[in-house]
């Protein structure tokens, strides 16, 4: 049965071409995982903060660099796709940041994002998430974009709005942590916006 409407962003629109480095304009590049960022993304992982609002640990640099060899692989298949955040001036890593559940021909995908403690509290994860809605919504054509997070969680909450995600409502009991389920703000972002 044929759709009425046309795809709003067909196969291959992300695939076509290289991922991207994206400058936020302030400091910060989002730029594709390399292999040598996994003892950093496994530092990243035990602090006990990350734990609280993340339903993933990670056990060694080993793992993470699982992780970051999907990660690279995952801009191919166009479904998810992450960038680390970091120093323009040094390299370090900041955090990460990425689109998930990424719906091309319905122009739909989720903002998701963590950051480092060192960046906490420095607009990292907020300046991230401005420069990838700019670029998914201006540049590449998504329609919109969402953005979950812990209602229990307002520092997540200040980075939704500052990156311009307005409240939409909430999912109750939506996400299984290791402390029970979560009631999940829902965020969006629509092109225009």
């Amino acid at each position: 049965m044929p759709f009425l409407t046309s795809p709003v962003l067909p196969p291959g629109t992300l695939a076509r071409t290289p991922q991207p480095v994206l400058p936020t304009g302030d400091g910060l590049l989002l730029r594709p995982w390399r292999a040598g960022d996994a003892p950093a993304v496994h530092a990243a992982f035990q602090d006990p903060s990350l734990h609280q609002w993340h339903i993933r640990s990670c056990d060694s640099e080993e793992e993470a660099a699982g992780w970051i060899a999907q990660w690279r692989a995952a801009w191919e298949g166009e479904r998810e796709v992450q960038w680390a955040v970091v120093d323009e001036a040094t390299d370090v890593l900041r955090g990460r940041v990425a689109l998930r559940q990424i719906l091309l021909g319905d122009g739909v995908a989720e903002v998701a994002y963590w950051t480092v403690a060192r960046a906490r509290g420095r607009g990292v994860a907020a300046r991230a998430a401005t420069a990838l809605s700019r670029w998914a919504l201006e540049e590449i054509g998504f329609h919109r974009l969402e953005l979950f997070h812990a209602t229990a969680n307002p520092a997540s909450c200040r980075v939704a709005e500052k990156a311009g995600f307005a409240l939409e409502g909430t999912k109750r009991s939506a996400l299984l942590h290791r402390d029970g389920w979560h009631d999940m703000h829902f965020h969006a972002r629509v092109r225009g916006d």
